[in-house]
């Protein structure tokens, strides 16, 4: 299983922990507990360990080729869409937000071939990502991004922490070109992701609330041209 180098340092400190507690556990506790409790011990370890490592997971994915579709910016579930006005983008905007669990690939995508203009840190609370309020009130970063190719509309990518996410990773900055479905980031452990489009270009969305999606495979929206 191959392992996403943005985990980095947790993804050799939480696995190291854990191992050294199980080598240490039944000695500590030979004297204190029977041996089935040992051995429940030992076995709930063995799945935090398991856990930790699928969490930073880092699966190969096949990006579609068409231009004209713009992918999923992160694997998980849409929870909300709607319309919204935002200044980058210079008029309404159709947000779509994306709630990771903790089971969900946690790595961010680029939504199509992209230069990032820049980037916005803003520091915030860290509430359910599950509700859509959060996007405006959670520590979050946008991607301020624009096409590079036609329409060159201007696009927002949102990375948003949650409850339990508590480290935003993003490795691009202002002056990157990225292209469809390449890599720029991750939320470390529960979170959110939204992506604005524009509404004066020709694009139809393509998904709905409740659907399952995966970063830069499946299509949010498209350009009917």
């Amino acid at each position: 299983m191959k392992l996403t180098k943005y985990g980095w340092p947790q993804v050799l400190i939480y696995p190291a922990v854990i191992l050294t507690i199980m080598l240490l556990c039944p000695y500590a506790a030979v004297f204190i507990l029977p041996q089935w409790a040992i051995l429940t011990i030992e076995l709930i370890l063995a799945i935090m360990f398991i856990g930790v490592l699928c969490f930073f997971r880092d699966p190969a994915r096949r990006i579609p080729p068409d231009k004209n579709i713009l992918l999923s910016p992160a694997d998980g579930r849409i929870t909300d869409i709607e319309l919204l006005e935002n200044d980058y983008i210079g008029s309404t905007a159709i947000k779509i937000g994306i709630f990771l669990n903790i089971f969900d690939v946690h790595i961010n995508r680029a939504p199509c071939n992209v230069e990032v203009l820049n980037t916005q840190y803003k520091k915030g609370s860290f509430k359910n990502a599950a509700n859509p309020v959060s996007g405006r009130i959670n520590e979050s970063n946008d991607l301020l991004l624009v096409r590079t190719d036609e329409p060159k509309d201007k696009i927002v990518v949102r990375q948003i922490s949650g409850a339990i996410a508590r480290r935003i990773v993003c490795k691009t900055a202002a002056g990157n070109s990225l292209t469809g479905g390449q890599k720029f980031g991750m939320i470390k452990f529960g979170s959110r992701t939204e992506i604005l489009l524009p509404t004066q270009s020709n694009i139809k969305t393509l998904v709905k609330v409740g659907d399952k999606v995966k970063a830069g495979v499946t299509p949010l929206a498209k350009y009917i041209l």
